[in-house]
Parts: structure tokens; C-alpha cells; sequence
């Protein structure tokens, strides 16, 4: 039996940081369990290479929603990252903190400790900002966060329509403010994407105390009672087990981390009952409380060969890869979203309840991301805290088999709302004088939709998630709380959540900069508490 003190499970955007951060120690010994392979594929490093890998089964889980009325019994493609850095190897890039008031809503809801105020620190800490550290932003930090360096003409045109409508310029989105249009930061460096396994894992690799294993794909959590003491996991058609000394530590993801926990036989017992799972723990919160960004993608055709529908093709393809390989500049820089904006729907609204995605692109297919031959552009649109709420449950004893994702999207009035007030600025924003140079017609939805019965239906029929899975086993207290403040897992000992699953409410955001925060934060949680029992 092989020993280490503590086991981390999943390689993605947690597991890389608690890789690099618990390691710092040379006395503990820390095992890294992947289930995909290493981060090593040609389009991996490529910004514009994640709509490659956002439908390659090698990186990318492929997860589906179940049929849900809320949607027109549509499934919607939940991708998740598969290997090392996780979900920031598919991802687009895009750094958002959120609002300040999304962790103090934490701290009040339970989560003692983790106010904007606490949290702070572990934002900077994470961070390499381009414009170098102030009191928000952090300067020395392992992810290189950049803005957007391409300036296309026709983002400048939509953020000067955005004033045109009265919303501000807002050149830091990650400081003092979060409303208004400018360009969106990402996480590259000198051209290419900067994932968590670079930042993170790869600076760490030489170190003698960390092991990492690929294509380990765990299949349950071992106890004894109630203590946590390792793992069983399968590599090709044979089964291992290792043991922790301190903890398991599951990093696996909002989808994952639950399913995980359910096949352990830790759960609501009535789902535990339904997938033939006997309970090893009663915990009722775990795969409750889902949580993701639903958005609608709104597009127009253009009037001028200026976006990158036709940028991709033929000669000026070829030019475009030319120039990237020779200057790391060009076209494949692009990830998925250009310029941001973030609105409020009603005046009477503290903080921006809406977030756009300008994009010079247009496809007809979110999954498949097919560009059209017209130029064209588009606008997501996704509501920023969404009050409706869904499951993330085992449907089966096989580990191999994918949880249910119902997601309840759009159940609550308010995220139709704020949805519907959100696309309809949006319209008014293309339609500024600014604008009028590119603007040929509006695609989807249509000139005709107007009233709010069909704003919704557009949204029902075309939405789909934009992969910010969270809160399946929350963080705080009360009932339906999986996790503690210090992300133990309540009523058992040696294992921790620490992953997107912990937060209890979405953040104001794109989720992987909160993601990483947890974890730096996680890591001193975990390191406290071991310096506690010596």
C-alpha cells in the first residue's frame, strides 16, 4: 500500500494550484490523480484553438444536461476540462473577479471568512496583472493576466455605441468598478494561453514531495467510519488503492466532486437509494444547490469583410497563422470573448446584473461554433446571478456513467427578467449611431421579437450554459451545506472540497478566477490546520 499525506483529486484548475501551494512544504508528501491525460495537445496553447477542443473528447468531458421543460426539453452540452489544468485548457481565457457584494453575500449566508475583504489578498496573490500591483490588483502572482491586445475596428465602434447609449468606459472591470465596456483581461502570456498546469503544476513537477498521475480515473472514496483514509482508482483495466495520512482533498468540479461523493455512498439517501448506492454518510446537500450562467447569443450580419467569419479563411488564414507562429499577434489570439459589458437592467440596481461578450464572429451552432461565410458578429448575453437552482445526481453504480445535470434553467422570474432586459439593451446598443457603418440586419432573434413572451422564447429555444458549473456541495451552514468554512466536509474527517462545488452562491462573473482564489485560500486553510495538530 502506498502512503502520502494528502491526495488530491483531479489535476484541473484546484488541483493544480493545491498542487503547486502544499508542496512549498517539502514535508508533505502530495499525490495529484487525474483522469485525463497531460496538458501536451497542439491546439492547447493556441487561444483561438479552444473552439477545437471544446468538442474533442480527449480534453473535454462532454457532459449534457438532462431534457428539461424549462428549455423545450433541449439537452445543453456541458463541457468540462479533461487532463491537466482542467477547464482552463478549453476554456476562453476570460479573467472576472466578480463583485465585491457576491463573497460578502458568502460570509452572510454562512461562509465565515470568505468576504470580499478576506479574499482580497488571494486575488492578488494569484495574479501577474499587466498594469502591475495596486491596492485591487495583484503584480507578482503565477497567472499572467492580460487585456485583450487586438483592437479590431469594429470593437471600437460597439464600445463607443455602448457610451452613445449611456453606459460608461470602464477600463478595469477588476478594479475599484465593475460596470461599463472596455476589453476583456484573459489569461495569456506573450501570445499564448496561460492555464492553471503552467502557472501552477508545471513550476512545481521537479519538486521530489509531488507525484502526478494521468489517466487515473478515481472511482470511490475509502473509509474508515467516518474518517476518510484514500482512494481506489483504475488505470486501463486495473484497480489501485493509495492512502492518505492527513486528507483527501477533491478538486474534481462541480460535476464531478458530487458524483464522486454519491458513488462513496455520501449523499442524500433517497438518490443514494435510486442508483443501488448503500450510504456510507448522510449528507442531504450533495449534488443540490446547481448553480451555471445561462446565456443567449444574439448575432447580426455585417456590412464590411471586418470580422473574423471571413478572417479564417483561405489566404488570409494563411497569412493569420503566419503571423501568429512569427510574432505571437494576429486573429489566433482570440478567445471567446472581445469587448465585455456589464449593465444593470434597472435603475434601480446596485450593481451590474448583466454581462455581454462581443464577438466579430457569428456561427449558427454554440456547440459546434461553425463560423458563418458572411462577416458577422455577436453578442452573448447571460444574466449574472441566476436564483434558479438544479441537481447535479447518480443515476447509476457504474462509475463510468455521467451524473444527471438538470439545471432548472430560467424557473425564477427574475432570471427571465433580467435575461430579457439584457438582450433588449443589447439591441438598443447595435442600433447607435456608431454602429451604423458595420450593421447590416439582426440575425437572431429577429427584428420581429419585441414583447417580452417572445424575448423568452428566443431564450428557451436557443440558450445554452457558458460552463460556470458551481455549488453542488455548498459552502456554509444549515441543512443543505456539504462543506464547512474551512472546507471539511461536515460530519466526517480527513476530507475537503475544495472546487468550484464550494461556493453557495454564483459570483458575478466568469467562474475560473474565483476558482483559483478558493484554492489559494483552500491551500492556507489545509496548511493551518496541519500546523494546528503538531
Amino acid at each position: 500500500m502506498e502512503y502520502f499525506d494528502y491526495i488530491i483529486v483531479g489535476g484541473g484548475t484546484a488541483g493544480c494550484v493545491l498542487a503547486n501551494r502544499l508542496t512549498e512544504n517539502s514535508q508533505y508528501k502530495v499525490l495529484v490523480l487525474e483522469a485525463g491525460g497531460p496538458d501536451n495537445g497542439f491546439w492547447i496553447s493556441i487561444p483561438a484553438g479552444f473552439s477545437k477542443l471544446l468538442t474533442n473528447a480527449k480534453y473535454n468531458w462532454r457532459f449534457q444536461t438532462e431534457p428539461e421543460e424549462n428549455v423545450y426539453n433541449r439537452t445543453i452540452v456541458v463541457p468540462r476540462g479533461k487532463g491537466l489544468g482542467g477547464s482552463t485548457l478549453i476554456n476562453g481565457m476570460i479573467f472576472v473577479r466578480g463583485q465585491p457584494q457576491d463573497y460578502d453575500t458568502w460570509a452572510q449566508r454562512g461562509a465565515t471568512g470568505w468576504s470580499f475583504q478576506d479574499v482580497l489578498p488571494y486575488f492578488k496573490k494569484l495574479e501577474s496583472f499587466e498594469d502591475g500591483e495596486n491596492e485591487l490588483r495583484g503584480g507578482s502572482g503565477p497567472l499572467s493576466v492580460v487585456r485583450v491586445a487586438e483592437r479590431p475596428e469594429i470593437s471600437e465602434a460597439f464600445i463607443e455605441a455602448a457610451q452613445q447609449a449611456g453606459y460608461p468606459k470602464n477600463p478595469d472591470y477588476n478594479g475599484a468598478d465593475q460596470e461599463g465596456f472596455g476589453y476583456y483581461q484573459v489569461n495569456q502570456r506573450k501570445g499564448r494561453r496561460w492555464s492553471a498546469a503552467d502557472a501552477y503544476l508545471r513550476p512545481a513537477m521537479s519538486r521530489p514531495n509531488l507525484e502526478v498521475r494521468t489517466h487515473a480515473h478515481v472511482l470511490r472514496i475509502n473509509f474508515e467510519g467516518k474518517r476518510a483514509i484514500g482512494v481506489t482508482y483504475r488505470v486501463g483495466n486495473e484497480e489501485k488503492q493509495v492512502r492518505a495520512r492527513a486528507e483527501v482533498i477533491l478538486t474534481a468540479g462541480s460535476v464531478q466532486t458530487p458524483h464522486l461523493l454519491e458513488l462513496s455512498g455520501v449523499g442524500d439517501p433517497k438518490s443514494l437509494a435510486a442508483a443501488g448506492i448503500l450510504v456510507a454518510h448522510e449528507l442531504p446537500g450533495v449534488g443540490n444547490n446547481y448553480i451555471d450562467h445561462f446565456a443567449t447569443r444574439m448575432n447580426w450580419r455585417v456590412k464590411l469583410p471586418v470580422t473574423l467569419n471571413e478572417m479564417t479563411r483561405g489566404w488570409r488564414l494563411g497569412a493569420a497563422v503566419a503571423q501568429y507562429y512569427l510574432t505571437r499577434k494576429g486573429i489566433l489570439t482570440f478567445g471567446t470573448g472581445l469587448a465585455h459589458g456589464f449593465v444593470k437592467t434597472r435603475p434601480e440596481l446596485e450593481t451590474p446584473d448583466v454581462q455581454y461578450f462581443f464577438m466579430h464572429a457569428s456561427y449558427a451552432n454554440a456547440g459546434e461554433r461553425k463560423l458563418d461565410r458572411e462577416p458577422g458578429m455577436t453578442i452573448g448575453v447571460t444574466q449574472l446571478r441566476p436564483e434558479s437552482r438544479g441537481s447535479i445526481h447518480i443515476k447509476s453504480p457504474d462509475p463510468t456513467v455521467a451524473p444527471a445535470i438538470r439545471p432548472n434553467f430560467l424557473s425564477v422570474r427574475t432570471d427571465q427578467a433580467s435575461l430579457i432586459g439584457g438582450m433588449r439593451i443589447a439591441r438598443q446598443i447595435v442600433e447607435q449611431s456608431a454602429m451604423d457603418k458595420y450593421r447590416a440586419y439582426e440575425m437572431n432573434p429577429g427584428p420581429q421579437v419585441n414583447t417580452d413572451d417572445e424575448w423568452l422564447d428566443f431564450a428557451r429555444r436557443n440558450g445554452q450554459t457558458i460552463y460556470h458549473a458551481i455549488g453542488t456541495c455548498s459552502m456554509g451552514k444549515g441543512p443543505q451545506a456539504v462543506v464547512d468554512e474551512r472546507l471539511k466536509v461536515y460530519g466526517l474527517e480527513g476530507l475537503r472540497v475544495v472546487d468550484a462545488s464550494v461556493m453557495p452562491t454564483m459570483v458575478s462573473a466568469n467562474t475560473q478566477a474565483a476558482v483559483l482564489m478558493v484554492a489559494e485560500k483552500g491551500a492556507d486553510l489545509i496548511k493551518a490546520d496541519a500546523h494546528a495538530k503538531v
